[in-house]
């Protein structure tokens, strides 16, 4: 091999690995660091590679990328959403595509690049957009919903794209709308004749892989069985591409959808990167220079334009201004899927190259802005519409008082906030709830609750949220980091308030309690008490010596409950009991448990076990003896030191 392209093909893999870490840590999309990639790598940076000798296996990618798209794509969902999909979906397409292509005339392109140009700009970032509405927890809320039903049939509509591209190349010269037609027809046929034949074959072919129990026979099939219905439908006349979805589609519905997936996605990774760094090597920046304001008027207008007709066509629909703003705000961007167009509408020569140059352009300029726009997609339409953000509803926190003025604060409204609430309601106490979560704070309101969006490791928002009025605060979240920053700022503001504190376990409870906690619950001895408790009723224990013994527990911060003898996988930060037995030639034989430097040692001295009796806190004159069990509490590091000294000295 050319040790030159080795080297070349290294520092390209070097710049896409730092562009990928520098991006991501600005909370852009990764495509957008393939892109540059090739951007530097291609003829307008250093000219390693031309887009030519990288695009062949780069199509691979977008063979692997529509198979992944088929295994994701559910039927019965989409009859499930059919109302909204093939409605909303086929508006926003149409009108889109319509409009763009309008504009394309008159700005000089033929019929074919209009239609090429209308079909790329229509289509928004699935990838994008479904992962920061996931991420904000807003797939379920209405403007989620109408988002992901224009993109499903965004994603639908690719199909017949793929179909009608390679159709467009072979007639474009005398475009005659008869002819496409019965070509796409019989894409169509070729189509359903594929579903039909590979329905019956796939499945079973993967029963025979499954029962080998070989995982490299699994990720084999796998790719082959992509690559090879795009090789069947591009030797009938279709892109690879549509093979590979078709395939998707019919092994989607099979037991093996997520191991197919799991197999396939670090190969489309890789060649998606691929793809999308050929499509940047093909971005001129000649071109972009000599046009850089008609890229950014035509980035504005794409935006706008886009937004303004989904806008109109959900205030048609009867939808909320606010819902129907947030949801064409959303899809404002240019898609992953209009480089896919664009890229085959150069290889079929059905666009120059210069026209692709300025709308890959927009593209990248329209995602880099989809996650900001995203996020903030609900608060820009509540202040249009001139109501408050989530963020700002702190300000408008209103308490009932009570006779008694007491107010409990709780930070969290995660199942043990929400109980803790429902009992302070039962009580008639009144209460006050700060959570994170914008969902969970939007559906709380609506049912009339008292939580507000804000985050209590902000000292404002612990102002506005009246803690010098709470005579009880409760922290209800786990995490010790921000729980620490909280404990701490809320005892800085509420001094005499009592403060409770949630914990999963017990290593940090006097660290807490130190820093201000007035009491910490911990999950796991609490359950472990309810547990003994319910285990000593039923072994015929009095409940009052059972409740006698809790509360004996609890007042000493569970004493007894926090060291446990070690198993296999010791947790080196906990405290761990450790039995050790004294033989004949220990050096504490003979001593008593006074001369035992046990401060010095920092463990603590449970019990002693003599003939198969125990004595818990033996007083400081028993005197060990051959044959004595002593029972220790502390660290590993301090149990071995004291182990060593009541052995050796």
């Amino acid at each position: 091999m050319n040790h030159g392209l080795l080297i070349q093909i290294l520092f390209m893999l070097v710049i896409a690995i730092i562009s990928i870490a520098m991006l991501r840590r600005a909370g852009l999309p990764a495509i957008l660091a393939y892109l540059l990639t090739g951007v530097i790598s291609g003829p307008s940076g250093f000219n390693w590679f031309s887009q030519q000798e990288i695009h062949s296996v780069a199509e691979l990618g977008i063979v692997l990328l529509m198979f992944s798209l088929g295994l994701e794509f559910s039927l019965p969902r989409l009859w499930a959403m059919r109302r909204k999909v093939f409605g909303l979906g086929t508006a926003q397409l149409v009108v889109t595509v319509g409009l763009a292509m309008l504009a394309s005339l008159l700005c000089g392109l033929n019929p074919v690049e209009s239609l090429v140009v209308g079909a790329a700009i229509a289509l928004s970032s699935t990838a994008i957009v479904l992962k920061l509405l996931n991420d904000q927890g807003w797939i379920r809320r209405r403007h989620g919903e109408l988002s992901v039903s224009v993109l499903l049939f965004q994603d639908i509509a690719v199909v017949p794209l793929l179909i009608l591209l390679p159709l467009l190349a072979e007639n474009q010269q005398t475009f005659v709308w008869f002819d496409i037609g019965m070509s796409l027809l019989e894409g169509l046929g070729a189509f359903v004749a594929l579903v039909v034949v590979g329905k019956w074959t796939l499945p079973k072919l993967f029963d025979e892989v499954a029962r080998a129990r070989s995982n490299e026979l699994f990720v084999l099939s796998t790719l082959v069985v992509s690559l090879v219905t795009g090789a069947i439908t591009q030797w009938v006349g279709l892109s690879m591409a549509l093979g590979a979805f078709i395939a998707g589609i019919l092994l989607g519905e099979s037991q093996y959808k997520r191991q197919l997936e799991a197999d396939i996605r670090p190969f489309r990774d890789l060649l998606m990167g691929l793809f999308f760094i050929s499509i940047g090597m093909l971005l001129d920046f000649q071109i972009v220079m000599n046009y850089w304001w008609q890229i950014l008027l035509l980035l504005v207008a794409i935006m706008f334009g886009k937004s303004a007709i989904i806008f109109v066509l959900l205030r048609w629909t009867k939808e909320s201004f606010r819902i129907s703003l947030s949801t064409a705000i959303t899809l404002a961007q240019v898609g992953e899927f209009s480089f896919v167009i664009l890229s085959l509408g150069v290889s079929y020569q059905l666009i120059d190259s210069r026209t692709s140059t300025i709308l890959v352009m927009v593209a990248v300029l329209s995602m880099a802005l989809a996650p900001w726009l995203v996020r903030n997609s609900v608060d820009i339409a509540r202040r249009l519409q001139g109501i408050k953000t989530l963020a700002d509803t702190v300000d408008s926190i209103k308490v009932v008082p009570s006779a008694s003025g007491e107010l409990v604060l709780i930070l969290g409204y995660g199942r043990v906030g929400q109980t803790i609430a429902r009992f302070m309601k039962v009580e008639a106490i009144p209460y006050l709830v700060l959570d994170l979560d914008p969902k969970r704070v939007a559906e709380a309101r609506a049912a009339g609750e008292p939580v507000y969006f804000g985050d209590g490791s902000q000292r404002s928002i612990l102002k506005q949220a009246k803690i010098r009025e709470a005579k009880l605060v409760v922290i209800t979240f786990g995490s010790r980091k921000v729980l620490e920053d909280v404990l701490s700022l809320c005892r800085q503001l509420s001094v005499d308030a009592k403060i409770l504190v949630r914990t999963r376990d017990d290593i940090d409870m006097e660290e807490l309690e130190l820093a201000g906690a007035s009491q910490v619950i911990s999950e796991t001895l609490e359950g472990s008490l309810m547990l003994v408790s319910q285990v000593l009723y039923q072994s015929g224990v009095p409940l009052s010596r059972i409740l006698k013994r809790l509360e004996f527990e609890r007042r000493h911060h569970y004493r007894y409950l926090h060291g446990f003898f070690s198993g296999a996988n010791t947790d080196f930060t906990l405290e761990r009991l450790h039995a050790l037995a004294l033989p004949q030639e220990a050096y504490a034989v003979g001593k008593t448990l006074e001369m035992i430097p046990w401060q010095k040692l920092r463990v603590e001295l449970r019990a002693v076990r003599r003939a198969g009796a125990e004595v818990e806190s033996p007083p400081l004159d028993w005197e060990c003896k051959a044959g004595d069990i002593i029972i220790l509490l502390g660290k590993p590091r301090r149990i071995e030191r004291a182990e060593t000294w009541l052995l050796k000295g």
